[in-house]
């Protein structure tokens, strides 16, 4: 640990006399790369070096252990440093496992009533609202791109996106079987049912390299139906593009022009592309697949939410919590934060 941690402060120096470099002050793009850089490694390095510090305290603390005066003293604060010392270990360890490019990015969630009928499109709203929810509750945005409604409320599939940055390594552990046990409003015999929908996430990816070719692509268009202003649905502007080979199809309707849908339906249709490339390439990987959080198969059932117990329960790490009111009103961290942790400790395990 310690020599890879003088690797990075050598970096971390380097790039601080290239920042003063007239060559680099001349040059705005490169002193931007190397700044971003830099502001990378600025957490790591103020925590090595409070490494440091404690490690001399415990250092001197040891050789005034035997002292008359000041031994007692010195074997208490020793205790203390031992502790301060380990818990720093174990950040640093969290800090220097590698990061997911995406982490930073915006993401786009779909979501669709898959078992149940009228009441797994009711819960998709539900779903919906809580992450739109939780998407206010720590400064993020929230915009829909195309959804369709359930006859009794909620949505057969809703298409959004969050933006803020770090949205992706908030909401990647979502992917999967959402299920839901509850009395339904149609219910006249007051039975809990069971219906589940499908959530996935995918980071927003600005410029992929993947070649579609134009005879691959069936784009239709049609009338908007969702809320977009004045005028919305009164044009053929929604656009919906299917990829023929793989029959990934991608839609957008909240632009008014139809050019406009069309260069987001393509930009999420590449996305998908490469979203599955990726889950089949994870597939192959088998066991190692299989070891981390947020890569596990789609229809894979990780939450359930059961509402007569008040109860949520992510089955991935067996973590139930008995305030279901409180998730669903967007106090998701009370799992996301679990959800991390746990991830970051079986990296350092497979490490």
């Amino acid at each position: 640990m310690i020599e890879r941690l003088e690797d990075i402060l050598k970096r971390y120096n380097e790039l601080n006399e290239l920042l003063m470099s007239e060559e680099v002050i001349r040059d705005i793009k490169q002193a931007t790369i190397i700044s971003k850089e830099k502001v990378a490694m600025d957490d790591i390095i103020l925590l090595y070096e409070e490494y440091k510090k404690i490690s001399n305290q415990i250092k001197d603390n040891k050789e005034l252990i035997n002292d008359e005066e000041l031994g007692e003293i010195a074997r208490e604060e020793l205790n203390e440093l031992e502790i301060k010392k380990e818990n720093t270990e174990e950040k640093i360890e969290f800090m220097l496992v590698p990061k997911d490019e995406n982490d930073n990015k915006n993401v786009i969630v779909e979501i669709r009533g898959a078992a149940g009928g009228s009441e797994a499109n009711i819960f998709a709203g539900d779903l919906f609202e809580m992450y739109s929810r939780y998407a206010i509750n720590i400064g993020f945005k929230t915009e829909v791109m195309d959804s369709t409604q359930g006859e009794a409320g909620g949505f057969t599939f809703i298409q959004f996106m969050i933006k803020g940055k770090g949205a992706y390594s908030k909401l990647k552990y979502e992917n999967g079987a959402h299920r839901v046990q509850r009395v339904p409003a149609t219910e006249t015999q007051g039975r809990v049912h069971t219906s589940t929908a499908t959530v996935i996430v995918m980071p927003e990816q600005e410029d992929l390299d993947i070649e579609v070719k134009e005879s691959d692509l069936r784009i239709d268009v049609y009338r908007s139906t969702g809320a977009g202003g004045q005028g919305v649905n009164t044009t053929d502007s929604a656009v919906r593009i299917t990829h023929i080979p793989t029959g990934i199809v991608a839609t957008c309707q909240n632009e008014r022009s139809q050019i406009k849908n069309k260069e987001k339906a393509l930009k999420i249709l590449k996305m998908k592309i490469n979203d599955e490339t990726i889950r089949k390439q994870e597939k192959e990987l088998g066991a190692e697949r299989r070891s981390k959080i947020g890569t596990g198969d789609r229809s894979e059932k990780i939450r359930t939410y059961n509402y007569p117990q008040n109860r949520v329960t992510d089955h991935r790490i067996n973590l139930t919590i008995m305030q279901l009111d409180r998730i669903m009103l967007g106090k998701l961290d009370e799992i996301i934060e679990p959800l991390i942790t746990e991830d970051l400790k079986r990296k350092l395990a497979g490490k």
